[in-house]
């Protein structure tokens, strides 16, 4: 396996050392093991790679260099939406519920639909729960209140009711045992 001389292996060895992330220093030392002149599946048993991906990174390594060893971006599954989108979503939660949604408090069904027919996007409830989440929301909301609501009647009602339950008669003990148990004194006696 053919392996370009960007580094010596003393210098592959220092960056191995000193590599924080566990996954780029495996495969340095892939790098350094194929640079000693093992063969790709003797590398395989030395780093616990297989051996096309031993292939891969001694190959990058040769068109990049060391610093090509790292994770690039852009991996992993693309979001629903576009930052704009998203940001445009913040906005319309934020805002709250309209007179067109209908409801009082925006649920995850509501913000499904939302979903559905401002953005095109469909998903379903858990994934609603998981984008909310992604994005700063709770999943937990406040108490609902109906737009046409007096506000003043908690307050009243807070006022009219009394201030708390009356107090219970204080327990006198059974026993002068402290095990919390309600046996007579001669039976205790007697299971010894």
């Amino acid at each position: 396996m053919h392996v370009e001389q960007h580094d010596t292996p003393e210098a592959l060895s220092d960056r191995i050392r000193r590599e924080a992330d566990a996954r780029v220093a495996r495969r340095l030392m892939a790098v350094r093991a194929a640079m000693l002149g093992r063969t790709a599946s003797q590398v395989t048993a030395e780093v616990l790679l297989s051996e096309r991906q031993v292939y891969a990174w001694v190959a990058r390594y040769n068109a990049e260099g060391a610093d090509g060893l790292a994770d690039r971006d852009g991996r992993g599954r693309k979001g629903p939406l576009t930052p704009e989108q998203e940001e445009a979503l913040r906005a319309r939660l934020r805002a709250g519920a309209t007179a067109a949604d209908g409801v009082c408090t925006l649920r995850g069904e509501d913000v499904r639909r939302i979903l559905r027919e401002e953005f095109g996007v469909v998903r379903c409830l858990q994934a609603v729960y998981d984008l909310l989440h992604r994005l700063g929301f709770e999943i937990l909301r406040p108490r609902p209140r109906h737009p046409k609501a007096d506000a003043s009647a908690p307050e009243a009602f807070k006022k009219a009711s009394p201030s708390g339950s009356p107090r219970s008669r204080r327990r006198t003990r059974i026993s002068a045992s402290r095990s919390g148990s309600r046996t007579r004194r001669a039976s205790a006696r007697r299971a010894r």
